[in-house]
């Protein structure tokens, strides 16, 4: 049956939806292949992004170990970290043979990592290097090659500088283009400032897309309603949440019907919970995944409810980690729904 929450909202028909009309955001060490898994048992239709890859990973470790995914999670895309076209065509033509839908470059993260391999948000101040970068992938792959990026770096703050940097990269075979609505502070903010004190600028995504009607423009920073969705959505082609998703994935069950005008996934929390709990099992069985790692994704999925602190606190206790998933489920469904005399809802 569909949850209370998602049958608040009648399907919307959409004629064909954009590819990139709702995606959760690749967010390092969080959007692993198994939390991806957990939010397609949320919702069906939206986008999702693998973390960032780097091209040196994949040419230099174990490829078949960073590209691996389950099937259940298409559509899911790829991004990659890089700088150098060759590196990048060769990569992104691996995801391409490995299934993924679409290869993304990483031109947004402004973590020091990131800086000291001339990646990242600093490549906005190299757009022929980007565009180049984007041709030799667009040359080798079938799939989309789209690039996420910022509204700018440091201190520029002219929308000259966003428009000439997507005009240049467009040229190059570019048509989608995620704008993280936010400057990046190359020097003097961690990468967790970087997500909150540069002020967000939402009208120069939208005046991207006035100056490039042909293109694909989603936005993505600081979104965390389902309202807020709707709104930028009636001016541009695709919204891209990241950690309001992570932290609070029920507010996915709505998308597909609000959004996508599909029926929402018929599974309750504790359907949902209890998914996981085989997957736990199955991830293990075939390459010794252990549930801890898993569970740690799904940490949100009762956000707001009587009982979610203790049954976060049982689904993350260290002492438990030498049992089996299913024993720990059982031991968490102790405190599901729980009121304590005079308490509120425990978030």
């Amino acid at each position: 049956m569909l949850s209370a929450a998602s049958s608040r909202f009648e399907a919307v028909p959409v004629a064909t939806p954009s590819p990139w009309r709702l995606s959760v955001a690749p967010m390092m060490g969080w959007t692993d292949r198994h939390c991806r898994f957990f939010h397609r048992l949320l919702t069906r239709h939206t986008l999702l992004y693998t973390e960032m890859v780097t091209t040196g990973a994949l040419i230099h470790g174990n490829a078949a170990q960073h590209l691996h995914f389950n099937e259940e999670e298409h559509p899911v895309a790829l991004q990659l970290g890089g700088s150098e076209p060759a590196d990048l065509a060769a990569c992104a033509r691996l995801g391409e043979q490995r299934g993924y839908e679409e290869i993304n470059l990483n031109c947004g993260c402004p973590s020091e990592r990131v800086l000291r391999g001339a990646f990242g948000a600093c490549l906005m101040g190299e757009p022929k290097l980007v565009a180049d970068g984007v041709k030799a992938m667009v040359d080798v792959v079938d799939i989309p090659v789209t690039v996420k990026h910022r509204i700018g770096i440091d201190r520029v703050e002219s929308y000259d500088f966003v428009r000439d940097f997507v005009g240049t990269v467009a040229d190059a075979g570019c048509q989608v283009f995620i704008v993280h609505a936010r400057n990046a502070w190359l020097n003097g903010l961690s990468p967790k400032e970087n997500r909150e004190i540069p002020p967000l600028r939402y009208e120069l995504a939208y005046q991207l897309k006035r100056d490039f009607p042909a293109l694909t423009i989603a936005v993505n920073g600081g979104i965390t309603t389902n309202e807020q969705i709707a709104v930028h959505l009636s001016q541009l082609d695709g919204v891209m949440i990241g950690r309001e998703a992570y932290h609070n994935p029920w507010l996915m069950t709505d998308w597909d019907a609000r959004f996508y005008g599909a029926p929402a996934p018929a599974m309750t929390r504790e359907e949902v919970e209890l998914a996981m709990v085989d997957y736990m099992e199955r991830a293990f069985a075939d390459d010794g995944a252990p549930w801890y790692s898993i569970a740690s994704h799904m940490l949100g999925l009762r956000h707001g409810l009587h009982g979610a602190r203790k049954w976060r606190q049982v689904w993350s206790d260290h002492r438990l980690k030498p049992l089996p998933a299913r024993e720990v489920w059982a031991m968490a469904q102790a405190h599901v729904g729980k009121v304590e005399e005079g308490a509120l809802a425990e978030v």
